[in-house]
């Protein structure tokens, strides 16, 4: 019998980097992820790419849009496999009618965050953003380097 793979609760299985560079995130939330067999299996192996996705809000319900989830070899034969499909969010109403009314504002979007598990479930995590402007990006990352510059200041005068 084969050992089981552990799995640390709480684990990332993908994260969209880009995100916090390009937006600034106003508020998350934690959503579940409506998933097909293949899929799970494929997140399992670490599989997926979040980078350019995007949340769109429909019929009262919210989906995934953009997300890339690279089927495995081993994948069923019998199952055709779309691993650029729209995938529900699993949300309350109360979430979905905040997502709502903070969405409407002007310049304002939902993108995913972060893709991990909690537990035996899959969990994303979407923030409401809004666009940076060049200027925004250029101050931050001068902020980040004088951060930087700070702590190795510090750690030669302490020597």
């Amino acid at each position: 019998m084969t050992k089981k793979k552990e799995q640390k609760p709480g684990s990332v299985i993908a994260k969209n980097k880009r995100a916090r560079h390009e937006y600034f995130i106003e508020q998350e939330f934690e959503a579940g992820l409506s998933l097909q067999g293949w899929e799970v299996k494929a997140l399992r192996a670490g599989k997926a790419n979040i980078g350019d996705s995007y949340v769109l809000l429909s019929h009262g319900a919210a989906y995934l849009v953009g997300a890339n989830f690279q089927p495995l070899t081993m994948a069923s034969s019998h199952v055709v496999c779309n691993p650029m499909r729209t995938r529900k969010l699993l949300l309350n109403k109360y979430e979905l009618n905040s997502l709502c009314s903070l969405v409407n504002r002007k310049g304002y979007t939902i993108t995913a965050l972060l893709l991990y598990w909690k537990n035996t479930w899959v969990k994303l995590q979407i923030g409401v953003a809004k666009g940076k402007k060049e200027h925004d990006k250029r101050t931050e990352i001068k902020e980040r380097e004088w951060q930087l510059d700070k702590a190795r200041l510090m750690r030669h005068i302490s020597r």
